[in-house]
């Protein structure tokens, strides 16, 4: 890529196409175009990343292509997690190369919310913590919060992977979801990276927010984020759009 990069804390500086890797940009997951934009420039991760778009539009496919780089189970776990229910991930992380900060912590953890099922399975037959006994939601509260901690509350350094948190929260475990990951990035040697439909994760303070769809991947802020403008309008008129929607 030709760039010179800050040394930083970060465990992962930047994502960027391996050299020598071969892909034809006609076939998926290639042909999706944020992921060709990723494959052409590379893209520099912040403490905390956001990536937002409509469904189809290479969020996840993108961040299960990191997590798998930096080493994660690909369904979700530590870099030690090993276990696999059904192999659907894409082949990009093969075309992927992670930067790495000079010195910066290995660990972290991926939470993919498709397979939080088979996770829980993993760690329960395991001797870990007992996750099916919670509901979708208390399950992955306590789960972000063990595994961002020790036993004695001291923060675990690391990148930490997640995909569409929201999908199992609640408002107000959204809201105590997004208070751990504010109490994380005080950590410089703690980094996020997340998919989201939320507008409450995407008002994450500080994080870099990357629109994805059919013009690739550009930067944005939060109130122009399609998602939360859309929503906007959604609650200050409801009927306006059931309107449309029953005709």
């Amino acid at each position: 890529m030709g760039r010179k990069l800050v040394e930083t804390d970060r465990p992962v500086r930047a994502v960027e196409a391996r050299r020598g890797a071969e892909w034809d940009a006609r076939v998926w997951p290639y042909n999706i175009p944020a992921v060709g934009r990723l494959l052409e420039s590379g893209l520099e991760l912040s403490q905390a990343t956001i990536l937002v778009g409509e469904n189809g539009s290479g969020k996840s496919t993108i961040l299960e292509a990191v997590a798998e780089a930096y080493g994660f189970n690909p369904e979700g776990g530590s870099t030690g997690a090993r276990f696999s229910t059904a192999a659907t991930e894409s082949p990009l992380a093969e075309a992927l190369q992670l930067v790495r900060g000079a010195g910066a912590a290995r660990g972290g953890y991926f939470l993919r919310a498709e397979t939080m099922h088979g996770l829980f399975s993993y760690l329960d037959a395991t001797g870990g913590d007992p996750f099916h006994r919670l509901s979708h939601g208390e399950s992955f509260r306590a789960i972000l919060d063990s595994r961002t901690r020790t036993g004695r509350g001291v923060v675990r350094p690391g990148l930490y992977v997640l995909d569409e948190p929201e999908s199992a929260l609640s408002f107000t475990s959204s809201l105590h979801a997004l208070a751990t990951l504010v109490e994380l990035l005080k950590h410089r040697n703690v980094q996020v990276l997340m998919a989201t439909h939320s507008p409450i994760f995407a008002a994450l303070p500080g994080a870099a927010i990357w629109q994805l769809g059919q013009h690739g991947m550009e930067a944005t802020t939060w109130e122009d984020l399609d998602l939360v403008v859309n929503e906007r309008y959604f609650l200050a008129d409801p009927e306006r759009f059931l309107r449309h929607l029953r005709e």
